[in-house]
């Protein structure tokens, strides 16, 4: 089983281990294979931002030239680009949030029976199940198997999309609003109009022989040119708005300042908040609807950090378990006299949803709220406005100007 990085001197390690291989990440990435050892395995490190995607960057170009590794590049700064693409479009996410909720109480009963069948790996498609399996039991994806099973939750077994985003959702220890949902899309149809992405067992014959091999009954039923596309139709939000603007650099910070720190990015010591000189810093976390793998990878991360944020800034720090973070963020606050909170601004997602709430707590308390954003995160949103590939040609020359 492959070993869940919930650490950064975890990433750190696993990522210098990784390093010799990304020249040769291309021609391998591909194949589906035990343990996972041709691909990082930090896509978690990096949801988290136990390590950052500008460090791993960095030290790729310190040992190779960006052609000899693009492709190795190009998957590190995927999840950036669906980050910044979903933050001109928020409507798609909270429409997918009330998507499933009103599935969940409107889908017929045996369709809602069937997703829960699927979902628990006992679809009767030998290969498909092993990946549900896989999922439910290490809370890990190759990226090939989590498109051939989407596929085949939509186009094969006709479920809705949203319903099978919320399974991956809620079991992918790097699921993230962005990447999970859009990645979905993609595959649905909907994200690329008139592009969808089909599963065929020729594909996992050759990326994965042995998930044919090791599990074999009803495998016909994926088999080629059998399966077709079913596009469902577009229940998103696609207004397009502007960038929020953030501040990348700290300005006039009071001398009673404490730190939030959240799960979209836990690595305050790197970067614009490193200098800073803080009174308290504090994390809250839900134990609301995740998985307990979740729930354990959130809460060690998050753990990890607040141990090594208090060590980096001399001062006191807590995780305080919470159904409410707005009021129990400005109860910190009180306790600590702060006169303000600072912290990396969250992305469109669960972070996101409680800023109007924080805003309003620690106003009424005549606290200063502030928040920053990354400026490597800034300049790759500002590139995200269409597709992947006009995105990374604009990325790769800020890469290597």
């Amino acid at each position: 089983m492959m070993t869940q990085i919930r650490t950064r001197t975890q990433a750190l390690e696993t990522w210098r281990d990784f390093l010799p291989q990304v020249r040769r990440y291309a021609a391998q990435r591909n194949h589906v294979e035990t343990g996972h050892k041709n691909v990082s395995r930090l896509s978690a490190a990096l949801r988290y931002r136990v390590i950052t995607e500008d460090e791993i960057i960095a030290e790729t170009l310190e040992h190779h030239r960006l052609s000899t590794v693009e492709k190795w590049l190009q998957e590190i700064c995927w999840r950036r680009y669906w980050k910044g693409w979903l933050e001109m479009r928020p409507g798609v996410w909270t429409s997918w949030e009330a998507r499933v909720q009103e599935l969940r109480q409107t889908l017929p009963k045996d369709l809602l029976e069937k997703a829960t069948v699927v979902s628990s790996g006992n679809s009767g498609v030998g290969c498909m199940d092993a990946i549900a399996r896989e999922l439910i039991e290490t809370g890990y994806l190759h990226n090939h198997a989590r498109m051939w099973w989407a596929s085949f939750w939509i186009h094969s077994e006709q479920l809705p999309w949203e319903l099978g985003a919320d399974f991956f959702y809620q079991n992918l220890l790097d699921a993230d609003a962005a990447s999970n949902t859009l990645s979905w899309r993609w595959v649905a149809g909907l994200q690329t109009r008139g592009k969808t992405y089909m599963v065929r067992s020729s594909n996992i014959e050759k990326y994965a022989p042995q998930l044919l091999r090791e599990h074999p009954h009803g495998n016909d039923r994926i088999a080629d040119g059998l399966v077709k596309p079913c596009i469902p139709a577009e229940h998103a939000d696609l207004t397009k708005q502007s960038l929020p603007v953030y501040p990348s650099e700290v300005v006039n910070v009071s001398d009673r300042t404490g730190l939030w720190l959240h799960t979209d990015d836990l690595v305050p010591e790197i970067g614009p908040l490193a200098n800073l000189k803080l009174v308290a810093i504090a994390a809250f976390f839900s134990t609301e609807d995740l998985d307990e793998k979740r729930r354990v990878m959130e809460q060690a991360a998050l753990n990890d950090s607040i141990a090594r944020s208090s060590a980096h800034y001399h001062c006191p720090s807590e995780v305080f378990i919470t159904t409410d973070k707005a009021k129990s963020l400005s109860s910190w606050a009180q306790s600590h006299d702060l006169k303000e909170v600072i912290g990396f601004a969250p992305f469109v997602g669960p972070e996101q949803k409680c800023l109007a709430q924080i805003r309003e707590h620690l106003a009424s308390l005549g606290i200063r709220f502030t928040l920053l954003r990354r400026e490597t995160d800034a300049h790759a949103f500002s590139f995200s406005g269409s597709g992947f590939f006009p995105f990374w040609e604009k990325m790769k020359r800020h890469l290597s100007p």
